[in-house]
């Protein structure tokens, strides 16, 4: 064309999470058997929703209301609800005119750094999940800036870090944290909340959360939502159904937004991220109308509990096969549905790989392996995929540094999951002897 028409650094951002697909789709029609551990949707993988729920929703429909258009916030009974929900925690108070509905947290993601103004800079954490950092690297047309989450801390945030690079970089307006973490599956002790927030103070920042998985947490941990130590800190909690319900097709999610009218500037960025969901009209009005039945449901918690001792169970049984192999650095996961495995530094070469018999497969994995610029961990992961058909991700597709992968824990069957990770730490053996 005669003019460029693409956003610099666009051939950067890459989804891996989805890319990765792409290779297993061929290697199906290879005849490759795929564990799909690569993203996080638990209907893929076999979870059932409860007939309650279906009545629900199957009552929804039948009123002619959820066919049409919503407030452009969203359903105002909804947001009512959830208001009720956050204030009664006694923390930071809302009003349904500081929640916003989006078509999915994707959505609102996309909004929150896309209002940025364009020298403002969000700091996110490294390893940190693939939407929140293209969103900030297609705002700044650069790479984000990271603080770092320590694999040998439990992937606690580095704060000292944290702090160093607001310090030093003014552009830095907000810190965006993951609670609980994907992809680590970290949780944030309330303590740790409290001295972001009051870093957050410190320099004048606002904060985005998103705690989509806020009531998937196990093993034992606690956690707390950021409405409960926000104090007088402008913030966002990003929040949705995708996972909770989980209704992933439903693409519902919401953002909270606290002490609003407390910082006009804060209060002119909410107000375009409002002005640009309003050229949508609204976003769908069926899942939000479903909210309040659902959550305020007599069988909802003891549904929640039992979904996160599920993934408690298998979170144990993948740690269990991993943590014994040398060269690996592995972290219970306590909250959410994914672990994040790290190699230690020299682990992983170029030079690695397994025996493949199939000619065609071992074609395929050897070019995409010699392309330019493939990393390490990105090598193994197409290796595991050939030899295993267990599809996982590349942990340096997280913005990290950091060699390793990450799998999902949302194998329903204990017998599957012991297979999957017996399989997957043997292999990882061998190709670290190879």
């Amino acid at each position: 064309m005669r003019n460029d028409i693409v956003v610099p650094g666009a051939g950067e951002l890459t989804y891996e999470i989805r890319n990765i697909v792409n290779v297993a789709e061929k290697l199906q029609k290879h005849g490759v058997k795929i564990n799909w551990e690569n993203i996080g949707d638990p209907i893929v993988k076999g979870e059932q929703i409860p007939t309650w729920m279906k009545e629900i929703v199957a009552h929804e429909v039948m009123q002619n209301d959820s066919w049409g258009y919503c407030h452009t916030r969203g359903v105002l009974a909804t947001r009512e609800f959830i208001c009720g929900q956050t204030n009664n925690r006694g923390g930071a108070q809302i009003t349904p005119d500081d929640i916003i509905f989006f078509n999915g947290l994707g959505d609102a993601i996309a909004k929150l750094y896309g209002g940025l103004h364009p020298e403002s800079r969000v700091i996110m954490p490294s390893p940190s999940y693939t939407t929140h950092t293209l969103g900030e690297a297609r705002h700044i047309h650069a790479v984000p800036v990271h603080y770092r989450l320590n694999p040998e801390d439990g992937w606690a945030p580095d704060l000292d870090d944290l702090e160093n690079h607001i310090r030093y970089n003014q552009n830095v307006s907000g810190i965006m944290l993951i609670n609980p973490d994907n992809p680590t599956g970290m949780v944030y002790p309330r303590e740790t909340l409290e001295k972001i927030v009051a870093i957050a103070r410190k320099y004048d920042l606002f904060i985005i959360a998103d705690e989509v998985y806020i009531n998937i947490v196990y093993n034992g941990q606690a956690t707390v939502p950021l409405s409960d130590v926000i104090g007088d800190v402008p913030a966002i909690s990003l929040k949705g159904i995708s996972k909770e319900f989980p209704w992933p097709g439903s693409r519902c999610g919401w953002i909270e937004v606290y002490n609003s009218g407390k910082d006009p500037n804060f209060d002119k960025y909410i107000t375009s991220i409002l002005t640009l969901k309003m050229n949508e009209v609204c976003s769908t009005t069926l899942p939000q109308r479903c909210i309040p039945a659902i959550m305020g449901h007599p069988n909802y918690p003891n549904y929640l509990a039992e979904r996160s001792a599920c993934y408690e169970k298998m979170s144990g049984i993948t740690y269990d096969f991993l943590r014994q192999l040398p060269g690996l650095m592995v972290n219970r996961t306590n909250g959410a549905f994914y672990m994040a495995v790290a190699f230690q530094e020299g682990f992983l070469t170029h030079r690695q790989s397994l025996s493949i018999a199939n000619p065609e497969i071992r074609e395929l994995v050897e070019t995409l392996v010699n392309a330019p610029g493939v990393s390490p961990d990105k090598r193994f992961v197409y290796y595991i995929l050939a030899t295993t058909g267990i599809c996982i991700v590349p942990l340096s597709s997280f913005s990290t540094p950091l060699q390793g992968f990450r799998v999902t824990l949302l194998e329903k069957d204990e017998q599957e999951c012991r297979r999957i990770y017996r399989t997957l730490a043997e292999k990882i053996g061998e190709y670290l002897r190879s």
